[in-house]
């Protein structure tokens, strides 16, 4: 029979947020624990899924941000990241059994969760206050403590079918696990488990809500001017067009524009909603008994995951075409004449869907090795390990890229038709410029020594005055690789301009905490660290927790601790590159209002996606911030329990860029930043890392159980946890005025007001079901519309239930609907990602879900 192992006896334990081990209870802490049964009961099958359920978690980077990621110049490799309290994944540490796990390398800032296997966990400990002064200095918006299964007996398989309403985003998983020897009775336990997922993708023709950026009724029309057929620009008599706009261009791919006679790119029906993605992993643990005291452990992971994403075919600008060419209009090639043309070669964008859609094919790698021992000696609990940590990503050009001056030149010489459909020569021409290949690569190394002990000093009012001492040693290094054979033959790649470049740092560490029990009912924990970070300097960090529980039935608990997340090597030292903007704007010197000036090209100066010039900074400043939380437990009757936690977190010196959309709105003030080639023709806007200024947010988590009384009809559990977040203000430069994202979209995204999850739970006997609610507030749009149709994004309320039945012998199953009423994610107007129509970052576009799941004991 497999089954988790344990001692069950009384011990003392280590709880997310205390480096002190004690009898599991309520903290001074505000600590959220979801249990592995919990992911099967609501059908979650990865680790960003069963973090989206964090009401603290203000979003999730996901899958759907790596489509166009590479294009905006925010390569993702298609990981998937944390965000609790909407400070950023950088501020989120995600910890794997206490330890650090290697950050992605394209941002180096924050774990994929992609590489955790859920099948391995036994649960997932949420610490929603600061504790820079026990983990680490980065854990500013809290820590995600992913705990594995101590040691398995036995073996179980288990397969998992995700099947939606809708074409695409069907899932299927495949997992094993199995484990051999009693850790108590034999010593030993050694355990593995084998863990398969994929998910198919889904387009944005597959959902209605997605199909388009263009929804005249909704004032939407988020479109590019580089499209086909193609647009010219006569730089001699001024005269702009395009060959088929008198027909209506190319429905639905590209539509007439209202403002002159030249097509616009509805780039939206090209792209997908939801990548294709396959993750694999294996995680092995080994545990044995060293003598009566001492324990011994090797753990490995090793995680794959592919990505295949896809965006609209690839823009092409400032093309030339000579009056030589067959396909200049009004010539043999078919091409209809075309008025006010000078007869001089003419300026051409166009976006050849014959070559057909982008496609990067992303492909992370993950490996971690934790050596560990731990035990008593000399009256201490101690705690040591070694761990080496190596994640990988790469990049690879499979489809619809071309090269760019093969292209261009390509028009220039007469065999391409930039206003049609090719011919045979054009067709093999065409297809002789395909781009294929690794374009990029990342390599982040992390290594670590660690030691911790703790012990009781001695007797005070309230109990035993503990104490635990620990160290730690890490080195980080981080590689950055652009494969400029491909990439400078490749603009709409987002890439040609960048180099590689390296970085490391070493950080030493020491710590200390007390746990002081004042009297019977007041406990105190102190603790403090300090870190030498080898390139940004030293830092201190200390914390307070006070714990006061005047009766059984009511707790009081707060803290209060400052925080210090150094750059990562990444935004330090980022190579520069060239990108597009995620929207498109006039230029505000050729084509203020979207009127063009003389010497303007309106394909190139006017509603168009301009460039901006990223990267890395040298000179950044660590980010500070100090957190207190004040909450009570109170349990008034029996088996219900109530807890409210009040936060407020000051973050000074936030590091990133400037949004783009503040560049645009205020040319004045940041007409520095618009680079232009010595011809007064925009290059870029330079948009590089920088501290921007504070953030200040402070909010109320609300906690609720309740557990009624057992009926003939069985065991019914009630929960609910929400975040209401009262402030979040930011500046985008030092002294600057304070914005206000809660409930608005702001810049790149809103803050949401309210946030909750609710779960019903029934067992009754071998059967149990479970039906669960999450909830996300509205808030007021982006809304770079006219007036008539700015709008708020309306709240979003997702049902899901499920049935289990463990009856049969060996045999346990699970069926369910996700998405029980298929709601379709809120209208958006968001124009900040690829996908148009609704905002990917906080919601399901899979819709309905129908799951089944089966697991084989033995």
């Amino acid at each position: 029979m497999a089954q988790e192992t344990d001692d069950s006896r009384t011990q003392r334990v280590e709880i997310t947020g205390s480096s002190i081990k004690r009898i599991a209870s309520e903290t001074s802490a505000p600590l959220t624990v979801i249990k592995a049964e919990e992911f099967v009961k609501q059908g979650l099958t990865t680790a960003a899924e069963v973090l989206s359920k964090i009401p603290a978690n203000q979003s999730t980077v996901g899958l759907g941000n790596a489509v166009g990621g590479n294009t905006s110049g925010l390569p993702t490799g298609g990981q998937a990241s944390a965000d609790l309290r909407g400070l950023g994944g950088d501020k989120t540490l995600v910890l794997l059994n206490g330890r650090r796990i290697a950050n992605h390398p394209y941002d180096g800032a924050s774990v994929d969760l992609n590489i955790i296997p859920i099948t391995a966990l036994d649960r997932v400990e949420v610490l929603r206050d600061g504790a820079s002064a026990i983990y680490g200095t980065d854990a500013i918006g809290g820590v995600i403590n992913f705990i594995t299964k101590r040691s398995v007996t036995g073996a179980t398989i288990t397969g998992e079918v995700v099947e939606p309403k809708m074409d695409g985003g069907g899932e299927k998983r495949f997992n094993i696990v199995a484990g051999y020897g009693d850790l108590n009775k034999d010593g030993y336990n050694v355990f593995g488990v084998v863990d398969y997922h994929k998910q198919k993708v889904i387009t944005s023709q597959d959902r209605s809500f997605s199909k388009t950026g263009v929804i005249p009724s909704r004032g939407l029309s988020l479109t590019s001017g580089t499209t086909f057929p193609g647009n010219y620009f006569d730089p001699t008599s001024g005269a702009s067009g395009n060959p088929g706009f008198a027909t209506g261009c190319n429905p639905p791919f590209s539509v007439p524009s209202t403002s002159n006679t030249t097509c616009r790119q509805d780039y939206t029906r090209q792209i997908d909603d939801i990548p294709e993605s396959e993750q694999t992993a294996f995680f092995g643990k080994g545990t044995m008994k060293l003598g009566e005291n001492h324990t011994g452990t090797i753990e490995y992971l090793h995680s794959e995951s592919k990505v295949v994403s896809r965006t609209a075919p690839p823009p092409q600008t400032g093309l030339i075409l000579p009056k030589s060419s067959p396909y200049y209009p009004g010539n043999s090639g078919g091409v209809p004449a075309q008025p006010g043309l000078s007869g001089d070669p003419l300026s051409v964008n166009w976006r050849p869907l014959e070559a057909g859609e982008r496609q990067i094919n992303s492909k992370g790698t993950a490996d971690r090795v934790v050596i560990a021992l731990e035990g008593e000696l000399a009256g201490w609990d101690y705690k040591s390990g070694l761990t080496y940590s190596v994640s990988k990503s790469a990049e690879n050009f499979t489809g619809g890229y071309v090269q760019d001056a093969s292209f261009a030149a390509g028009v220039l010489n007469g065999v391409l038709n930039p206003f049609g459909l090719q011919n045979a020569a054009g067709k093999a021409y065409l297809d002789s410029t395909a781009l294929r290949g690794q374009v990029q690569d990342a390599k982040v190394t992390t290594t670590g020594l660690d030691f911790k002990a703790s012990r009781e000093l001695m007797a005070l009012a309230g109990g035993q005055l503990a104490i635990a001492v620990g160290a730690e040693l890490r080195k980080e290094k981080a590689d950055f690789n652009v494969n400029q054979a491909i990439a400078s033959q490749a603009s709409s790649s987002g890439l040609s301009g960048s180099l590689p470049k390296t970085g490391s740092r070493d950080i030493e560490a020491i710590f200390s905490e007390l746990n002081i029990p004042v009297i019977k009912d007041l406990e105190i924990q102190l603790a403090a660290r300090m870190d030498n970070y080898s390139d940004v300097g030293n830092t201190f960090n200390p914390k307070i927790g006070i714990r006061y529980q005047p009766t059984k039935e009511l707790l009081f608990r707060g803290s209060a601790s400052t925080g210090f997340r150094a750059p990562t090597l990444f935004e330090k030292n980022a190579p520069r590159s060239k990108n597009d903007t995620n929207d498109s704007y006039d230029d505000p010197v050729l084509c203020p209002g979207g009127v063009p000036q003389p010497g303007a090209n309106p394909l190139r100066d006017c509603d168009l996606q301009q460039f901006k010039l990223q990267g890395g900074n040298p000179n950044l400043k660590p980010e500070k911030s100090r957190t207190y939380s004040v909450g009570v437990v109170v349990e008034p009757i029996k088996d219900v329990s109530v807890a409210l936690d009040y936060w407020h977190i000051h973050l000074r010196d936030k590091i990133g860029a400037l949004p783009e959309q503040s560049i645009y709105a205020n040319y004045a003030k940041y007409k520095d930043l618009f680079l232009r080639n010595p011809d007064g023709s925009p290059f870029a806007i330079l948009d590089l890392n920088d501290n921007l200024g504070e953030v200040k947010t402070e909010g109320i988590d609300l906690s609720f159980s309740a557990r009624l009384p057992k009926t003939d009809f069985g065991v019914f559990t009630l929960t609910v946890d929400g975040t209401y977040v009262i402030k979040y203000d930011y500046q985008n430069e030092r002294n600057g005025p304070f914005l206000s994202s809660v409930g608005q979209y702001s810049d790149n995204n809103p803050t949401f007001r309210w946030r909750h999850n609710a779960a019903l739970n029934w067992v009754y006997g071998p059967w149990g079901a479970t039906i669960a609610n999450s909830y996300n507030a509205g808030y007021h749009d982006q809304n770079q519309v006219d007036d008539q149709f700015k709008q708020d994004v309306s709240s979003y309320s997702l049902w899901n239930v499920s049935a289990s039945y463990t009856g049969f012998k060996h045999i346990a199953l699970t069926a369910g609907i996700k998405n029980l009423l298929n709601t379709d994610p809120p209208f958006s107007n968001q124009g900040t990602l690829f996908q148009k129509g609704y905002d990917p970052r906080y919601t399901d576009p899979v819709g309905r879900a129908y799951y089944v799941r089966g697991s084989y004991t033995f």
